[in-house]
């Protein structure tokens, strides 16, 4: 089957509906050729509007915590708005339930901020961390991908990454809770087992790129760090 670009075009819009779980409206024109709007000299075509960023005015800025027993969950900028669900089509309601559930199950407190400064899996924790009481952060893409971090290490040094994000399972996510407060309190931490596809990448790379860029669109570097209440 050849490979062009009316076919990758088509697939991006049929994955855009399964993200956005409808049909994905046409884009808006940007183009105001000649200072007349909407009448274009075709030099403008094929450009789109700049997504609109969601407002968080009236949100309150996270504070860095104080409880060492608190392990703060960084959560990207689309997560639970323009994202919903994982890559793999799990809730994202389910899936940070079960990491707050996996802390608590080992005695330690969950708090989630939304970082909207970064679309980085490994800033997110990293940014996470260093507001923990424990010191000790999770980092969780809207499309699945995790990490578990530590406040006083580099961004990509982490302790814990999970990027398989297709294969994961909400079980996994609750691991992922558990074994983060288990570094709070200095307990051995045995590795997650997880599945292996070799052919994962293949599958979802279409996917994995345009919820990529979703999030993206949404990462604004002049917002504070905020409290998520509605996770």
């Amino acid at each position: 089957m050849e490979i062009n670009e009316q076919l990758i075009e088509q697939i991006a819009k049929i994955v855009l509906e399964q993200i956005n779980g409808k049909p994905e409206p046409a884009a808006a024109s940007t183009c105001t050729c000649g200072g007349q709007p909407g009448k274009c000299n075709g030099s403008c075509a094929g450009k789109k509007s700049p997504a609109v960023k969601t407002s968080y005015e009236g949100y309150a800025p996270a504070k860095k915590g104080t409880d060492p027993k608190e392990v703060v969950v960084g959560v990207g900028p689309a997560f639970q708005k323009e994202i919903r669900n994982t890559i793999n089509g799990l809730n994202l309601d389910d899936v940070i339930g079960n990491i707050k559930a996996g802390i608590e199950e080992e005695g330690m407190v969950p708090r989630v901020v939304k970082v909207l400064k970064t679309s980085d899996v490994c800033f997110m924790g990293l940014e996470a961390a260093k507001i923990s009481g424990s010191g000790i952060g999770i980092g969780l893409q809207s499309k699945g991908t995790a990490v578990i971090h530590q406040k006083d290490l580099y961004p990509l040094s982490n302790l814990e990454l999970f990027p398989q994000a297709p294969l994961m399972t909400l079980e996994t996510y609750r691991a992922i809770g558990k074994n983060a407060a288990k570094y709070v309190k200095g307990e051995k931490v045995s590795p997650i087992e997880g599945q292996n596809d070799p052919m994962v990448r293949a599958k979802y790379q279409v996917k994995a790129a345009l919820m990529h860029i979703k999030e993206t669109e949404q990462v604004d570097v002049s917002r504070p760090i905020i409290e998520w209440t509605e996770a």
